[in-house]
């Protein structure tokens, strides 16, 4: 059998980051799943935290309705990630009125009528393709697991605002991630974030704090401390033009430059609290060290080690020609032995990509292929693109 994953879609961005919003770049994915026996889309499929799930959901039906028409027939299979937990939170909400639930395994089939309105309403799109969903994850085959990966934020170092929120969850319930050891204990503590944030963005477009902007504003202002002014000029669009300074830039490069030297104090402050473990290095490389460690930490607590396990979430894909297999079958500092594969994500974001097309592991249009035998192999479908055919016009 042969099956494609992919995940981090983001569909209905607010920021319009979308790929698979447009036709041309829809058409070369479509392209790639002709003759697979099934597709999962790994999480993060649609954007529900910048505004009312209607947006993001008229933004999903085309795509929807083009690869439900790719399949014909055949499989096609939802996971529910952090930014789109509301496809599944009927289901999970229904388990919890019931007098004796079962048990939240590692894979649990659910009927996409059954798993949220929402996903019914995308099923129907999807047809003549048979739509399910997964939660929180599912056995590729027997040695591939697959999931979003949302439970590494549990054990991340970096201080994002999901971690935070995450380890601020731990304290109040007495739930120290040391102590996990199955599916419910992750649940617990992220389930009761996701029902808040999609509740807030349930009517209004949401702040650039609730929707992850500011996150990414902030990481980027400190790795610009750390490189310092000429190379900080630097974008894909190369050099920054010369401004003539103004009140207003100056001023918020006076509450950057004291964001970054109160940084390293408030991460501290935080550990003291009880928040972390985390740690006040900010760059591209512990970004990608720190998801690895997280999810290897996931992976052992959930009993997976000896397995691939494909996961998204972080948006970059892995390993690639580069990476070194120790970083990603046997993380040093985490007690996790599964064989990590990352599937990347579908989302054109600036702020993590190089002048050179393709050459940043965070460029978009990553898949990953599962056949019958043989490790899981990674796709990248959007090589030939240039920025100026992904970046998002108004």
């Amino acid at each position: 059998m042969r099956t494609l994953l992919l995940s981090d879609l983001h569909l209905g961005s607010a920021a319009r980051t979308d790929l698979l919003s447009r036709a041309h770049v829809r058409a070369r994915l479509v392209e790639a799943v002709s003759g697979a026996d099934r597709v999962v889309l790994l999480g993060d499929v649609l954007e529900l935290r910048h505004g009312p799930p209607r947006d993001a959901l008229a933004v999903a039906l085309p795509f929807f309705a083009d690869l439900g028409r790719a399949l014909a027939g055949a499989e096609l299979v939802v996971v529910a990630g952090n930014h789109d937990n509301a496809l599944i939170a009927p289901w999970l909400a229904r388990r919890s009125e019931e007098p004796q639930p079962r048990v939240l395994a590692l894979e649990n089939f659910v009927q996409a009528d059954d798993a949220s309105p929402m996903l019914a309403h995308l099923a129907r799109a999807a047809a003549p393709a048979r739509v399910l969903a997964a939660y929180p994850g599912l056995w590729v085959r027997e040695d591939v697991y697959a999931t979003h990966g949302h439970y590494l934020d549990c054990h991340l170092t970096l201080p994002t605002l999901e971690r935070l929120s995450v380890g601020l969850m731990c304290r109040l319930l007495a739930r120290p991630p040391a102590s996990f050891a199955s599916v419910e204990d992750y649940e617990a503590v992220t389930a009761p974030l996701y029902a808040w944030r999609q509740t807030v963005a349930q009517s209004v477009r949401t702040s650039s704090i609730l929707n992850g902007v500011a996150t990414v504003d902030a990481f980027n202002a400190l790795r610009r401390s750390r490189r310092g002014p000429a190379r900080a000029a630097a974008s894909v669009n190369g050099a920054a033009p010369a401004r003539r300074p103004s009140f207003a830039r100056a001023r918020r490069a006076l509450v950057q430059r004291a964001f970054v030297a109160a940084f390293p104090l408030a991460v501290a402050a935080l550990n003291r609290a009880g928040i972390g473990p985390l740690r006040a290095e900010i760059s591209v490389s512990e970004l990608r060290r720190s998801g690895l460690r997280a999810m290897a930490e996931v992976s052992h607590r959930l009993g997976l080690d000896g397995s691939y396990l494909v996961f998204g979430h972080t948006h970059r894909a892995g390993p690639l020609a580069g990476d070194s297999d120790p970083q990603w079958a046997d993380v040093p500092g985490a007690t996790g032995g599964a064989r990590l594969v990352n599937s990347g994500c579908w989302t054109y974001d600036s702020a993590f990509l190089t002048a050179r097309p393709g050459e940043s592991p965070y460029w978009p249009g990553t898949c990953v292929v599962v056949e019958g035998s043989g490790p899981p192999a990674i796709e990248r479908l959007l090589l030939d693109r240039t920025h100026e055919q992904l970046r998002a016009t108004v």
